[in-house]
């Protein structure tokens, strides 16, 4: 099975991503989305934990723009 990416995001009213759609088209709140990653079922971006407990998804740098979360479209 191919593994799935993002494709676009959901936003709250401050700006900070609550939601991801796939490449599939399934949509996922972002703890179901850490829970992914960390399964490696969504490709192309890595859960950062901090010192602070703070957990977050972060693009994998591979020096394009399009692919980057801040980049992608809201859906």
């Amino acid at each position: 099975m191919d593994k799935e990416h993002f494709v676009a995001v959901r936003r709250d009213e401050n700006g900070k991503i609550q939601m991801f759609q796939t490449s599939s088209g399934r949509e996922l709140s972002y703890s179901d989305a850490i829970k992914e990653v960390d399964n490696e079922i969504i490709e192309g971006v890595n859960v950062v934990r901090e010192e602070d407990g703070e957990t977050y998804i972060r693009s994998n740098p591979d020096n394009r723009r399009e692919n980057n979360l801040d980049g992608l479209p809201i859906f």
